[in-house]
C-alpha cells in the first residue's frame, strides 16, 4: 500500500520540523518546505496526497501558493496554517480554494483529525485511521457519467463541465446513495468544516447541479429534498 504523502510548508524551523516528526510517525510520507517558492516545486515533483500550507511564508505567500496549485489541480486536498485569527483571513483562504483552516497555536490533535477528515472527503484509501475506500475515477449519478479526471458529467443529450464543489458534492452523495444527508454535512464535504457562509451556497449549488443532470429540474427525481434536513440521492 503506497502511504499518503503531505506536504508541509511552514517557515518556522521549529514547527515544520515537529511537523514532519508528528505525521511521519503516523504513517504519512512526509515532504517539507521552508518558503512558498520551494513549496511550488516539491508540489510539482512529489504530487502529495495533500499540503499543510502556512500562510505567511518569505518568497511566495500561501494564498499565491494556494491560488497556483489550484490553477493545476482541483482535487487535491488544502488545509491552510496562520498565526492570524481574523475572520477575513479566513474568507480569503477558502475562496482561493483551501479546503480548511487552522489557526495557530493548535493541538496536534486537532490537525490529526481535520487531516483525516478532509482526506476522507476526498476518497483516499490509503490514509491511516481507517479513511474511506477511493471513488472510481468514472462513476455513475442517475443517468449521468461522472469523470473526476476531467470534471465532466456525460449525458445522452451531451456534457456538462463541472465545478470542484459540485465534484466533491457528487462524491458526497454517491458513497451514501439513499441516505438524508444534512446541509452542514454536505457544507462540511463541499467547503470545509470552517466554512463561515449560509446554506443558501449549498441550495445554489444544488440547483445548478440538478439543472445539469436531472432530466426535469423542476421535479428531481436523484437529487431530492428533504425538507427540514438537506437533500438524498436516490440512485
Amino acid at each position: 500500500m503506497t502511504p499518503v504523502t503531505i506536504l508541509v510548508a511552514e517557515d518556522d524551523l521549529h514547527l515544520r520540523a515537529g511537523l514532519v516528526e508528528t505525521l511521519a510517525a503516523e504513517g504519512y510520507r512526509v515532504v517539507a518546505a521552508a518558503d512558498g517558492v520551494a513549496a511550488l516545486a516539491l508540489f510539482a515533483s512529489a504530487r502529495p496526497d495533500l499540503v499543510l500550507l502556512d500562510v505567511m511564508m518569505p518568497a511566495r505567500s500561501g494564498y499565491e501558493v494556494c491560488r497556483e496549485i489550484r490553477r493545476h489541480d482541483q482535487r487535491v486536498p488544502i488545509i491552510m496554517l496562520t498565526a492570524k485569527g481574523e475572520e477575513v483571513d479566513k474568507v480569503v483562504g477558502l475562496q482561493l480554494g483551501a479546503d480548511d483552516y487552522v489557526t495557530k497555536p493548535f493541538g496536534i490533535h486537532e490537525l490529526r483529525a481535520r487531516i483525516a477528515a478532509v482526506l476522507r472527503r476526498a476518497g483516499n484509501g490509503n490514509a491511516p485511521g481507517g479513511a474511506t475506500l477511493p471513488i472510481p475515477d468514472t462513476f455513475t449519478f442517475g443517468a449521468a457519467e461522472i469523470d473526476r479526471r476531467t470534471f465532466q458529467a456525460r449525458l445522452a443529450g451531451g456534457s456538462h463541465p463541472l465545478s470542484a464543489r459540485e465534484m466533491k458534492l457528487l462524491e458526497f452523495f454517491v458513497a451514501r446513495p439513499g441516505s438524508v444527508l444534512s446541509r452542514n454535512d454536505l457544507l462540511n464535504a463541499g467547503w470545509g468544516i470552517d466554512y463561515l457562509g449560509t446554506t443558501r451556497t449549498l441550495d445554489q449549488h444544488i440547483v445548478q447541479l440538478r439543472k445539469k443532470l436531472e432530466p426535469d429540474p423542476a421535479a428531481p427525481r436523484y437529487l431530492q429534498t428533504a425538507h427540514g434536513i438537506g437533500y438524498r440521492y436516490q440512485p
